[in-house]
């Protein structure tokens, strides 16, 4: 087998959400295989650019709130100058509200929006332009396991992981022509901030464990092969799919 097929020497990525977990997991899988990194979000990128550079990889910062989607053509265009190309876009920032359907704020509704549908849309439709232009591109959307689940106290994420997924198949039928392959992946339950409040509750943890056949919550390092491969050639006929990362969750 050709391994070159899953090579990201001389393409540049970014990323939205490195500071750490999930992000921070996947930027390091894309310098490993060679990709320069944009790292794009609310805190500082601190060990995530530490770590790429030690990779070898260049690292360009844009400190940027996400919360404000009228910021993402700004973001988008400094993202673009940095390296002169977005090869490869990991649209991975987000966050969540939890509350009973009948108590949940719009305010807390419409911050979920703006950081998880709004801003991730406008700042893809400004980069996919430069692709479009250079006639290829990878997009990654990090949806969810909630993408295709009702949910339960998390009635934002869950609509807004729906049009993610949405979004992600609209995407691919409309660029496809222009060489630029767009996917999703839908993680499960993972050890990251926005679980942090769950995994206080150790009876939910443990019900929920006891569903996914691995028998385990999903690690930042669980998302580093997807990345890549979704990133690389190795998946150039893939496009406007969902790749499960979950331990089985979904097939239980």
């Amino acid at each position: 087998m050709d391994l070159s097929l899953f090579s990201l020497e001389g393409k540049v990525a970014a990323v939205t959400g490195v500071s750490r977990g999930l992000g921070q997991g996947m930027a390091v899988a894309l310098a490993k295989a060679g990709a320069d990194i944009i790292g794009i979000g609310l805190r500082g990128m601190g060990e995530t650019r530490t770590m790429v550079e030690a990779e070898g990889r260049r690292v360009y910062e844009i400190k940027a709130d996400l919360s404000r989607s009228e910021t993402a053509s700004v973001i988008a265009k400094e993202a673009l100058a940095a390296f002169g190309k977005v090869d490869i876009l990991v649209n991975n920032a987000g966050i969540i509200r939890l509350a009973a359907a009948e108590n949940h704020t719009m305010e807390d509704f419409d911050a979920v929006m703006e950081v998880n549908l709004r801003s991730l849309f406008l700042l893809t439709r400004d980069i996919a332009r430069q692709m479009i232009a250079r006639g290829h591109g990878k997009i990654i959307n990090i949806c969810s396991v909630q993408s295709l689940k009702g949910g339960m106290g998390d009635a934002a994420y869950v609509a807004s992981k729906h049009a993610v997924l949405g979004l992600t198949r609209a995407w691919a039928n409309e660029w496809g022509k222009f060489n630029i392959q767009v996917n999703g992946i839908a993680p499960g339950y993972m050890v990251t901030d926005n679980t942090a409040k769950l995994r206080e509750n150790k009876e939910a943890v443990d019900a929920i464990t006891t569903q996914i056949p691995l028998g385990r919550w999903g690690k930042p390092k669980d998302l580093m092969g997807p990345a890549i491969f979704l990133a690389s050639e190795a998946s150039n006929f893939v496009n406007g799919h969902l790749l499960i990362v979950d331990g089985g969750y979904m097939n239980a």
